[in-house]
């Protein structure tokens, strides 16, 4: 095996957005089961030490084909296409307006303990993630529009950050 292959290839997957999740999983399973190190439990310290680094090795393609965020960012680093991630300036108006709402209504609906909000909000995000990660298979499998999949992945990080804040929100009002 080749320490310098791509997530895709390590795991015999197609270099596409789209994933089989099920696939996904079985050749992750099936990696472990190659390169674990209880297998190599009684070799030689090298040997041990190289099975601790394949083991971390498909452990950390597992994790990023597994979620469609880092999956979309990782093809655009395969083909070395900048997100522009630290550029908000990058982000239209419109854009920013929109999550200075979402922001607010999940600040309100925090300050005023409303747990039947919060899951409103988060099941209305979550509706509109799967949208955008339909359209950013499109954009990365059959359009191959790179400049377009970027400005997308951008936001679907201010998505994901949104997301987690709601998930925190959620939890506070449940303690």
């Amino acid at each position: 095996m080749d320490f310098n292959t791509d997530h895709f290839s390590l795991l015999g997957l197609p270099r596409e957005f789209r994933v089989d999740a099920v696939l996904l999983d079985r050749r992750y399973l099936e990696m472990q089961s190659q390169v674990h190190p209880d297998r190599f439990a009684r070799a030689g310290e090298a040997d041990r030490r190289l099975s601790l680094q394949w083991a971390t090795r498909v452990n950390e393609a597992y994790q990023t084909l597994k979620q469609p965020l880092a999956r979309a960012q990782y093809l655009l680093h395969l083909a070395a296409h900048d997100i522009g991630s630290d550029n908000n300036a990058l982000m239209p108006a419109d854009f920013l307006v929109d999550q200075m709402e979402w922001r607010e209504a999940v600040e309100e609906a925090r300050a005023a303990g409303e747990q039947h909000e919060l899951e409103h909000l988060h099941h209305r995000l979550k509706r509109e993630m799967l949208d955008r990660y339909d359209e950013l298979a499109v954009l990365l499998d059959d359009r191959h529009d790179l400049d377009l999949a970027a400005d997308r992945v951008r936001r679907m990080m201010f998505f994901d950050k949104l997301l987690a804040d709601i998930d925190d929100a959620m939890a506070e009002c449940e303690e």
